[in-house]
């Protein structure tokens, strides 16, 4: 049986919340836990990164022998099926790229918040006096 690829893009990350900035509607992390689930992720790119290396000796498994069965296998087995999962394996470590830069996104803009509510407060009583 040969693989079919059907997913041949790479779907953008859900909305993502970091307390109360970010995108409702898709998953919500509290501000001082976003950086362990930052991580988490960063953990499973890694993962993937090495995935992807076992991937791409498949994808490029060549026949042992000049014969012709052992070049069927190869062409009509291995080989497309190698390239498929060297494909995916590509479109995961993309999503897992994309769903950390979510991530820090969100979890930026609460550190950006937090910076202007700082500077706010410290500016709010120049003058007073």
């Amino acid at each position: 049986m040969r693989a079919v690829d059907n997913l041949t893009t790479v779907p953008p990350p859900p909305p993502i919340q970091v307390g109360n900035n970010g995108s409702p509607g898709g998953y919500y992390f509290e501000p001082d836990r976003v950086q362990s689930v930052i991580a988490k992720w960063q953990d499973l790119l890694h993962d993937l990164q090495s995935d992807r290396n076992e991937a791409q000796l498949i994808a490029e498994v060549r026949a042992p022998a000049p014969d012709p069965a052992s070049n069927q296998f190869t062409d009509n087995g291995t080989l497309p099926s190698g390239r498929t999962l060297l494909e995916q394996t590509d479109r995961m470590i993309q999503y897992v790229q994309n769903y950390i830069e979510a991530l820090q996104k969100a979890s930026g803009q609460i550190q950006q918040a937090d910076t202007d509510v700082q500077q706010a407060v410290s500016q709010s009583g120049q003058g007073v006096m």
